[in-house]
């Protein structure tokens, strides 16, 4: 389901070899890519990464990254509100995972908010996978050429790639980090389906990824 990187990925070969798998993002292409409703299709974001204000009920958690760790959003906004409010919680479904790897906690609440069902599991289990490996995150991931369709009220399909050769993963005992060589593998092409709930909220619901996909590399 999700997935850090090349970088981070090797470095936990060995360790998580089926949370890559669970979180769809491992070596191999994520099976199921093809059958999400709307997949790739819907008209390109532009713009800066999401500001739109969270609709709905719902009281946001917070999240704040350490300063050695940064997420870039590149034309994740469209102008238009519904979109715009699928596209913020979707990036701050990812920050909320790279929080949770750094806190080093497998039950954050701040996953349960943007995550549901499998999806919710895999990334439990992705965070779980660092903790158990005593190590974190450190580096910068952008995030770029979103493809987003809201094909009903409540739903939406996201897709969007990702450059994760700046990303590593981090010994907490040492701070040693595990830096490895930026390949076609260190981008990544996810493919993602969205559900808004009743505060308004867009949970992930599917998400499944596969590296070096042509969308996506140089």
């Amino acid at each position: 389901m999700n997935r850090r990187s090349l970088p981070v990925a090797a470095a936990f070969a060995a360790t998580t070899a089926l949370l890559l798998t669970a979180c769809g993002s491992g070596d191999d292409s994520s099976k199921g890519n093809d059958k999400i409703a709307g997949a790739g299709s819907g008209a390109s974001t532009s713009s800066a990464s999401p500001t739109a204000s969270p609709g709905g009920s719902a009281q946001h958690p917070k999240v704040t990254l350490p300063g050695d760790l940064t997420n870039d959003f590149d034309d994740w906004k469209t102008g238009d509100a519904t979109k715009d409010a699928v596209l913020a919680d979707a990036s701050r479904r990812i920050d909320a995972l790279a929080y949770a790897i750094t806190q080093g906690n497998a039950d954050e609440p701040a996953l349960g908010f943007y995550y549901k069902g499998d999806a919710l599991v895999g990334a439990s289990q992705w965070v779980k996978g660092f903790v158990d490996a005593k190590k974190s995150m450190t580096g910068d991931t952008r995030y770029f050429r979103p493809r987003l369709n809201v094909y009903a009220k409540d739903k939406a399909t996201l897709s969007y790639c990702s450059f994760e050769g700046k990303a590593f993963a981090k010994d907490l005992k040492t701070d040693k980090v595990d830096k490895t060589p930026v390949t076609n593998k260190s981008y990544l092409l996810y493919v993602t389906r969205l559900e808004r709930n009743d505060k308004g909220v867009w949970q992930t619901a599917v998400l499944n990824s596969e590296r070096a996909n042509s969308a996506c590399t140089p």
